[in-house]
C-alpha cells in the first residue's frame, strides 16, 4: 500500500537523519559527504552548517588497521552514535522509524565482483533494509543515495519504484551533475541537439559513472526530455583507437571537450594549448574506454575516458542554430592524497540538504537510474566483445528535467 512521507520539517526542529556508510575513511566518500553535514561546508562563499543534525551512523565494514575515522567522529560529535544494524540506526533502538532523512553512501570498501567485473557495492542492501523499516513504521522519510543505485539493473529499477510506491523522495548520484562549471554555462533548455560527448579520465565500472552523469546532466534539457536509449556500445583498448580513426566518434566534439581540458598532456611537458596527437594520445592513454549510445528520438552520446591524457572532465554538443559547439569542464578541485578536501562534494550535500529540509527532490531519480542502467550496459558490451547492445529497458525511461538546473554557480 502507497504511503505518505512524514514532511521533513513539521516544526522549528531540525530534521534528525541516520547516515549509513560502507566504511569511514579519510577522503573516501562516506567520510566526505557524512562530515559535510556535521561540520559543514564552504558555500556562497560562507562557511555553510547544515540546517539538520545526524543522530545515528552504522558502518558496514569496520577495520581499525584500515584507517577507521568513525569513534573520532562520534566523539566529536556525540548527538551521533554508533548502531551495529541499519534497523537500529533508523530507529534509533525504538522499533519504529525515528529520524526525517536517510544518507547512503554506499561506495569503497571491499566487495565481491559481479560476473561482468563490477563491484558489488552494497546501494540496494541497504535501500532494501531502510525500507523494510518504512514499510513496518508505516511512513517514508527523504533517501539520499551516492553514486549510482546498483550494479544489477533489476535492483535499480526496483528501488526507484519502490520510492515511487512509498512516495518519499529520492536523489542522488554523481556530484558531476551538481558541480562547477568553467565556462558557468548552462544547456538549453528546449534546444535541439544531434550529437554529444564527454571526455573523462579512470578506468571501467568506476569513473564511467561521472562521464555519464556529465552527459545526463546536460542532455536532459533538449527539446522533448530525455526520451530513452535503444542501444549501447562499448570500445575499449585497440578497438577504441580503431573508432577514433575511422570516424565512429564525432571527432570536432571530441576536440571541443578535449580543449576545455585544464590538466591535458602531450609529450613530455603538459600544455592544454596544443592539442596532441593521435600517437601522442596512445603512448598516454594506454586503455582507453567509449560508450557509444542512441536516444529514441535521434540523439547519439559518446562518453570517453581517457586516462593518462586528461584528469578531468569535459563536455561538448553540436546544438541546432548556434555556430560552436557549447562546451566546459566540469570543474573538480581534486583532493591529492595528502588532503580531503575535495569541494566538489558540497553541492552534493548542499542539494541532498535541500531535499531533507523541503522534503522535494531538487533533480530527476530518473537521471540516476538511466546512467546506472547505462553503466551497467557500457559493461555488459566491453565484456562481451563490443557487440551492440539492445537496451529496451533504458528505451523505457522518459522524463523530464527540472528547469531549474541545480549546478553549483558561485
Amino acid at each position: 500500500m502507497a504511503q505518505n512521507p512524514t514532511p521533513a520539517r513539521t516544526s522549528a526542529k531540525r530534521p534528525k537523519l541516520a547516515a549509513l556508510g560502507t566504511v569511514y575513511r579519510k577522503i573516501m566518500h562516506p567520510q566526505q559527504v557524512i562530515d559535510r553535514f556535521n561540520e559543514g561546508y564552504g558555500w556562497n562563499g560562507v562557511w555553510h552548517i547544515p540546517e539538520v543534525d545526524v543522530v545515528s551512523l552504522y558502518v558496514d565494514q569496520i577495520d581499525p588497521r584500515a584507517g577507521d575515522v568513525f569513534l573520532d567522529r562520534t566523539e566529536r560529535h556525540p548527538q551521533m552514535k554508533l548502531y551495529p544494524t541499519i534497523e537500529a540506526a533508523l530507529t534509533l533502538g525504538t522499533g519504529k522509524l525515528a529520524v526525517d532523512g536517510v544518507i547512503a553512501v554506499g561506495e569503497h570498501g571491499t566487495y565481491p565482483l559481479s560476473p561482468d567485473g563490477i563491484m558489488m557495492h552494497p546501494h540496494f542492501e541497504f535501500f532494501d533494509a531502510v525500507t523494510k523499516v518504512f514499510r513496518a513504521s508505516g511512513r517514508s522519510v527523504p533517501y539520499f543515495n551516492d553514486k549510482e543505485l546498483s550494479w544489477k539493473w533489476e535492483w535499480c529499477k526496483q528501488m526507484v519504484d519502490t520510492a515511487k510506491e512509498l512516495k518519499f523522495p529520492f536523489q542522488g548520484g554523481s556530484s558531476l551533475a551538481v558541480c562547477f562549471r568553467v565556462p558557468s554555462v548552462e544547456f538549453p533548455l528546449g534546444a535541439t541537439v544531434k550529437e554529444a560527448v564527454s571526455v573523462g579520465y579512470g578506468g571501467i565500472s568506476s569513473y564511467d559513472f561521472h562521464g555519464l552523469e556529465t552527459l545526463q546532466c546536460m542532455v536532459e534539457r533538449r527539446k522533448g526530455g530525455e526520451a530513452g536509449v535503444e542501444w549501447v556500445q562499448g570500445y575499449r583498448g585497440e578497438a577504441f583507437w580503431e573508432a577514433y580513426q575511422s570516424g565512429v566518434f564525432p571527432l570536432g566534439l571530441v576536440k571541443a571537450a578535449l580543449s576545455r581540458s585544464a590538466v591535458m598532456f602531450s609529450g613530455q611537458a603538459t600544455f592544454n594549448h596544443v592539442f596532441p596527437t593521435v600517437e601522442e594520445m596512445k603512448t598516454l592513454a594506454r586503455n582507453p574506454l567509449a560508450y557509444q549510445y542512441q536516444h529514441r528520438d535521434g540523439l547519439k552520446s559518446t562518453m570517453i575516458l581517457l586516462d593518462g591524457l586528461v584528469r578531468d572532465f569535459t563536455f561538448a554538443a553540436q546544438i541546432e542554430g548556434q555556430a560552436k559547439p557549447l562546451s566546459c569542464q566540469m570543474y573538480l578541485p581534486m583532493q591529492d592524497g595528502r588532503t580531503t578536501a575535495a569541494n566538489f562534494f558540497s553541492p552534493l550535500v548542499n542539494n541532498a540538504e535541500q531535499m531533507f529540509l523541503t522534503g522535494k527532490q531538487q533533480y530527476p531519480m530518473e537521471r540516476t537510474l538511466m546512467t546506472s542502467g547505462l553503466l551497467i550496459a557500457g559493461v555488459d558490451s566491453v565484456r562481451g566483445g563490443g557487440k551492440r547492445l539492445d537496451t529496451p529497458n533504458l528505451a523505457a525511461i522518459q522524463y523530464q528535467p527540472n528547469p531549474a538546473s541545480t549546478y553549483q554557480r558561485e
